[in-house]
């Protein structure tokens, strides 16, 4: 009987050695063929439907075809008839061959490989706070205090991602809540830290967010994003930034009797993802659905961002530093604060539960800070100190052509001027250039004559023209030289 037992064991597994390697030779093949697996009933690729369903004697089925076969089955029995977008079932013998989709196979697409892999990041690796801030210094212009508080944040964060455990002692997360006007630099400030960290960077629109079971993405749309930024790796995104702009457009409304889906609801929808939890977050969409699969994250060592404009916030200050009384010896004047471009320094959690941010939710975010209005010097700043400044981008289009792209200082405060008159800071600066630009990037192309081409004040202001310098002129300059 042991005999017989031995040799029934061994049989059975030389027959899961034999699947398990008809298997891999299946795999391979399918590999190796170069054509997407395509769905046995409509036809489609697997790019289009998603994950297909396999079956005995090499039969790939669609999740969509398989639900119409269900719900056939649930009704009144299978209904050939109906699928007509499923020509191997269709038994419709009237129906023209022609008429009948033809098999067809659909390129795989290739896989970006990486030139070369990212280092994992260890306790070492991690820049010091100073030099973060140093290398912030050579992107962003001006905005030093919040320069150096995202350093030592973020410097802080990642600590206590990659330490994993302070024996006794827990240290929370250092979540932030940026507050400035358009144009000063928020989502900037945070894309660039994240180039310099090198992790996987999420950045998403608070507008589009509503509470679960409404029209439009739910909160966990914005770790959806995050996967999809790390390559769907879970623990890859679990180390990740997620910033989430125009955090301002889901205060809480004010003075409606209908439920407020978009504004107090997604607010509390976001307390649990802020804090720390395992979510269920659907891969590639913005809502849970039965027909798209799903991923747990930890929220707990992912660093959220926070950022908004908070317009009208000015008023809610002011009346705050107004309070004291209007007469007397101690009176501060109505108006004092009304010129005081930087007055959103001054804003607190006060201010921010006045303008409709529930107080759990900014409990979340310990870290407040503000960033400063730009002025005419720091937009004479950003036009010409950055690495990546905008005149630079012109001026290497330019030398691709051959021509030397030049500005002069009264180019430069035009500029300026006329993008504080816009009121929408850094942002108005690419619109200006755009608008004078346009006729010389149009007209240097068909004259190989111009050299160099040198912007000036009364070009910008249009009362000018730029000057034009031949390339025969040139040269004979660099001969002299």
């Amino acid at each position: 009987m042991n005999d017989n037992n031995d040799f029934r064991e061994e049989k059975d597994e030389q027959e899961e050695v034999v699947t398990s390697s008809e298997k891999k030779e299946h795999t391979k093949k399918d590999d190796d063929d170069g054509y997407e697996s395509y769905c046995y009933l409509c036809r489609r690729p697997e790019s289009k439907v998603g994950k297909l369903i396999y079956m005995p004697n090499d039969i790939k089925i669609c999740q969509g075809c398989m639900q119409k076969t269900f719900d056939s089955f649930a009704g009144n029995g299978m209904q050939f008839m109906d699928l007509s977008n499923m020509p191997n079932l269709n038994m419709n013998q009237f129906m023209p061959v022609d008429d009948i989709p033809k098999r067809q196979k659909v390129k795989r697409k290739k896989e970006k490989k990486d030139t070369q892999e990212m280092p994992e990041m260890t306790l070492s690796s991690i820049p010091a706070p100073h030099e973060m801030k140093a290398k912030l210094d050579e992107y962003v212009i001006g905005q030093e205090h919040a320069k150096k508080v995202i350093s030592v944040a973020v410097y802080n964060h990642y600590k206590r991602v990659l330490t994993d455990s302070m024996d006794d002692i827990e240290i929370e997360k250092s979540n932030m809540l940026m507050v400035g006007p358009t144009g000063s630099g928020k989502t900037y400030l945070v894309k660039t830290i994240a180039r310099i960290l090198n992790v996987p960077l999420a950045i998403t629109d608070a507008t589009t967010l509503t509470e679960a079971g409404y029209i439009g993405d739910d909160v966990e749309s914005v770790l959806s994003k995050l996967l999809a930024a790390a390559d769907n790796d879970v623990e890859k995104a679990e180390r990740g930034i997620v910033f989430i702009d125009e955090i301002d457009k889901i205060a809480k409304k004010r003075n409606t009797n209908s439920r407020d889906v978009s504004g107090e609801a997604v607010q509390q929808g976001l307390l649990k993802i802020l804090e720390g939890a395992d979510v269920e977050v659907p891969v590639g969409a913005g809502s849970k659905n039965a027909m798209v699969p799903l991923e747990t994250i930890n929220t707990r060592n992912i660093l959220f961002i926070c950022g908004g404009a908070f317009p009208d916030i000015e008023d809610i200050i002011k009346s705050r530093l107004n309070k004291q009384a209007s007469i007397g010896f101690k009176a501060d004047l109505k108006d004092k604060y009304d010129k005081d471009k930087n007055i959103l320094q001054k804003v607190t959690v006060e201010d921010l539960r006045e303008f409709g941010m529930i107080p759990e939710f900014l409990g979340r975010l310990p870290i407040l800070y503000s960033l400063e209005s730009l002025n005419e010097d720091m937009l004479v700043q950003i036009l010409k100190e950055p690495k990546n400044a905008i005149l630079k981008q012109y001026q290497k289009l330019l030398a691709l052509d051959g021509v030397d792209l030049r500005f002069d200082d009264s180019a430069y405060r035009a500029i300026a001027k006329r993008a504080m008159d816009k009121k929408t800071g850094a942002r108005a600066l690419r619109a200006i250039i755009e608008e004078f630009m346009l006729d010389i990037m149009y007209q240097i192309p068909r004259d190989d004559t111009i050299g160099r081409v040198t912007i000036t004040g009364d070009y910008i202001e249009g009362t000018g023209g730029p000057l034009l310098e031949m390339r025969g002129v040139l040269a004979l300059e660099e001969d002299d030289n």
